[in-house]
């Protein structure tokens, strides 16, 4: 693997005062699948909205692709190539499903003329969004809705997609179909992921490499492999429920 698109050193979050994100360290390296598991709690979408930008660290570095986001406001941080997936999707509920993805193309600078084969790219890739084009997002089951929200983010095509627990409340097929297309898109295209997921043991064997957050802190890291291994991880993650 290549050198890291993403690199957080030392990063704090607090939300007023009760610290949520204490001395973070991780990298997400050109074309891998990075994914952080842990609890309901520990951190895991905190850290993603704090690379966002929403909310700031308080001490540490985050860099991107050369350049320190720290303190970047959220667009000037999309607009470099960052695109997020959140958790509970957000996408634009009385908008039609082409207008969300039109929304999506706004980060890419060069939409006018590639947006008819990012849009057929997103239909390839999630053929029910076609027959959904015109129908109002917020009409859509929840499977279709974080089909919308993966694809509305590839729109703006970006260096590193963010996922924040995309098979939260989905039925198993659904969630296989995902996780497939991410392996898909990072096979294919070479597109780097950082995916945050309380579903451990897909989200492991999906991963080049994991991080364990525990209470706001990294515990353990390892490649996805290893960290499936590990007899504390499947006792607490994946016997536990988090399979």
């Amino acid at each position: 693997m290549s050198s890291a698109l993403l690199r957080v050193t030392g990063v704090e979050t607090f939300y007023g005062k009760i610290q949520a994100l204490r001395s973070v360290d991780l990298e997400v390296r050109s074309g891998e699948i990075v994914t952080m598991i842990g609890s309901n709690g520990a951190g895991k979408t905190t850290l993603m909205m704090t690379i966002c930008g929403a909310p700031r660290a308080r001490a540490g570095r985050i860099i991107f692709d050369g350049h320190d986001i720290s303190k970047m406001p959220t667009h000037e941080i999309m607009h470099l190539g960052v695109a997020q997936a959140p958790e509970g999707r957000r996408i634009f509920s009385r908008m039609s499903v082409l207008e969300n993805l039109q929304m999506g193309a706004i980060l890419n600078n060069d939409a006018e003329a590639t947006f008819a084969d990012d849009l057929a790219r997103a239909f390839e890739l999630f053929p029910i969004l076609e027959q959904r084009a015109t129908q109002r997002a917020g009409t859509l089951s929840g499977g279709e809705q974080q089909m919308l929200a993966i694809a509305r983010a590839l729109m703006g095509r970006p260096k590193l997609l963010l996922l924040d627990e995309p098979s939260l409340g989905l039925a198993p097929l659904i969630v296989r179909q995902i996780f497939n297309v991410i392996r898909e898109l990072n096979k294919s295209n070479g597109l780097t992921v950082f995916l945050v997921e309380q579903n451990a043991y897909h989200a492991l064997r999906l991963a080049h490499r994991g991080y364990v957050m525990v209470n706001g802190r990294i515990m353990m890291t390892g490649t996805g492999k290893e960290l499936l291994a590990r007899d504390d991880v499947k006792a607490a993650y994946l016997e536990g429920g988090g399979h």
